[in-house]
């Protein structure tokens, strides 16, 4: 699999968490804890594996303006940028010589902050070091938060890639001009060579 194979699959992987299913609301009981939502805007290091393909992800959320930044380092690899808007335009592209953009339109936009109401709670566990309550979302992604300060400490996907977040900044925010995809992301050429939402999955 490619880096930019690996970055779009990432993104896959949200994108199933909000249009193959429906969130169930339920209601809890005073023992069972529920899942903090994500601040309206954070900056997160995560240190992501793979089956021993390893990768830094330097994660910007901002609700307020409807984006998402995942700027994502392989190992002695390239530095890819995953820049995703709420209304459903994401720009996959490199900044060195070469070039490279894709872009697709996946019609849904960014993950909530609530993205995890109607997960399961699974229990207590130490992963990391820490003790985390745990919640499983349709199977698909389990979610470790820290019982005491209620941060994201750890996530793994149903595939067996691992996410090991080790810095959260509540209220950190990404400049605006960071933001703007490269030119050559609108050029002709790229558009002609952009993903559908079919080609996502194939």
């Amino acid at each position: 699999m490619t880096s930019l194979s690996r970055t779009i699959t990432i993104s896959i992987l949200f994108i199933i968490l909000k249009t193959s299913f429906r969130p169930c609301f339920i209601v809890s009981s005073n023992s069972t804890p529920i899942p903090t939502p994500w601040p309206h805007q954070f900056h997160s290091i995560l240190f992501m594996n793979y089956s021993g393909s390893l990768q830094i992800i330097d994660l910007w959320y901002d609700w307020p303006n409807g984006r998402n930044f995942n700027i994502i380092q392989d190992q002695l690899g390239k530095l890819l940028y995953d820049l995703e808007w709420n209304n459903g335009t994401s720009f996959f592209y490199t900044l060195d010589s070469n070039k490279e953009c894709r872009t697709a339109q996946i019609e849904v936009g960014i993950l909530r902050p609530d993205w995890l109401d109607g997960a399961k709670y699974l229990g207590q566990r130490h992963v990391d070091g820490f003790l985390c309550n745990v919640w499983v979302k349709v199977d698909f992604i389990w979610y470790y938060e820290d019982i005491v300060t209620k941060r994201p400490v750890h996530w793994a996907f149903y595939t067996g890639r691992e996410a090991h977040v080790m810095t959260f900044e509540v209220g950190a925010t990404l400049e605006d001009a960071k933001w703007q995809a490269p030119v050559y992301c609108f050029d002709h050429r790229n558009e002609a060579a952009g993903l559908t939402r079919q080609s996502l999955f194939e």
